[in-house]
């Protein structure tokens, strides 16, 4: 069964400084959050180490859950044009850099993204993401998938094959709902998946229709969990039913995020989700 103890997705966030996200996320109600490479990295240049950024973090009451994300894994990234966006940014996010620095923060997990437009061939993505388990397996940690409908892994289906392809035990998926339902990702598929295989969820919701720019309404459009039409209930009650007990993370971009005080923004987030959750058990 999934957990109950919540999460906040840090990339919604990225404009607070780590240490500013930290008390308003324990006193939103959540138990934990994900940190972005950048987080550490900024701390590590302004003088502090590690361990020091790690029990700031424990001072609060909160887990470190993942680190979000590597986005410069596979082969064709090193060749994809410079003028995609954030191409500097991604290309910096290879998995070297970013395990070691999950490693040194102690997060347990790491997540691999393709947001730089290459569809890669199965064999290529499978090589890779087998190379990116072994390197986080060395430091005892998982690697999961999160595919992304406007990305060159689109779906469930195609990110459970590369993870089936590489065959390595702390490879798996993470699975952001508005992604799944935007990509036309099935729950007869998701039902199929051993739980233990999905490390990672990030619950959001959405209306009923996609907007004609889906990487618009991904970053600006997300609502918060029971206030749009995706079928949550079913999504979370099918993770249930397949033994799945990953932590579940609230990951909403909108047009809030940015103009009002994160304390604001996520005042009630925990909430909503845990509503979903329990409508889902009942």
């Amino acid at each position: 069964m999934l957990s109950t103890d919540l999460i906040l997705s840090g990339p919604p966030f990225i404009h607070v400084p780590l240490l500013e996200r930290l008390a308003p996320t324990r006193d939103a109600g959540f138990s934990g959050l994900s940190l972005m490479p950048g987080d550490i990295w900024s701390l590590e240049a302004a003088g502090m180490t590690a361990a020091d950024i790690r029990a700031r973090i424990e001072d609060h009451g909160l887990a470190i859950m993942e680190i979000d994300c590597t986005a410069c894994w596979l082969p064709s990234h090193h060749s994809a044009s410079d003028s995609i966006p954030m191409a500097a940014l991604l290309r910096s996010l290879t998995p070297e850099r970013v395990i070691e620095t999950a490693a040194r923060i102690g997060a347990p997990s790491v997540t691999a993204v393709e947001m730089m437009g290459v569809a890669p061939s199965l064999d290529e993505a499978a090589g890779a993401f087998a190379y990116l388990c072994d390197l986080a397996a060395n430091h005892g940690l998982n690697a999961h998938i999160e595919f992304l409908p406007f990305g060159g892994i689109p779906d469930l289906a195609a990110a459970w094959a590369i993870i089936q392809a590489a065959g390595r035990p702390n490879g798996g998926l993470t699975l952001d709902s508005w992604h799944f339902f935007r990509s036309g990702s099935s729950l007869d598929l998701l039902a199929a998946i051993p739980g233990h295989c999905i490390h990672t969820i990030q619950i959001n919701d959405a209306p009923a229709l996609p907007s004609n720019d889906l990487l618009h309404e991904t970053m600006h459009g997300r609502l918060l969990p029971g206030e749009g039409e995706l079928d949550l209930v079913g999504f979370l009650h099918t993770l249930d039913a397949t033994g799945c007990t990953a932590p579940i993370s609230v990951e909403i971009f909108s047009a809030n995020t940015a103009s009002q005080p994160m304390a604001d923004v996520i005042h009630d987030w925990a909430g909503a989700a845990h509503a979903i959750i329990n409508q889902a058990r009942n």
